[in-house]
């Protein structure tokens, strides 16, 4: 199974593309553009098992360092920065590497945030005019 049996290839090369700079990657932003915040929790396990290339279970920091690759052979590997901060993240219990679990959780987690044009409540009429 490929990656583009699983998400749009025009969402993930625009993705990749939008983060082809170093050190601009953020991963709520990639995830929510290659379509992985919108899938059910089966597809999202699909594409760790894609991107789990020694198919240990989980993702090690060096597999994490080129987890732009594993949505496009042609895309840039992440700066050790990246990686480190992408770990941070995704690693919720310090061992070093993300489980199936835990890279659900943290793929499909609240992006961010989104503001109402017309809040409805008295406080929030009130913050939006602070």
């Amino acid at each position: 199974m490929s990656m583009t049996d699983l998400l749009s290839a025009e969402d993930i090369k625009k993705a990749i593309g939008a983060f082809a700079a170093a050190d601009s990657f953020d991963h709520k932003r990639f995830f929510q553009m290659v379509g992985l915040k919108k899938k059910s929790p089966e597809d999202v396990k699909k594409v760790f098992h894609i991107l789990d290339k020694d198919k240990s279970g989980f993702i090690e920091e060096e597999e994490l360092g080129s987890i732009l690759k594993g949505f496009s052979s042609d895309a840039r590997d992440l700066s050790a920065k990246e990686t480190k901060t992408l770990m941070a993240a995704g690693d919720k219990d310090g061992d070093g590497k993300i489980g199936v679990e835990g890279f659900s959780s943290f793929v499909q987690s609240p992006g961010t945030a989104q503001v109402a044009h017309y809040p409805t409540s008295l406080f929030g009429q009130l913050a939006w005019h602070l």
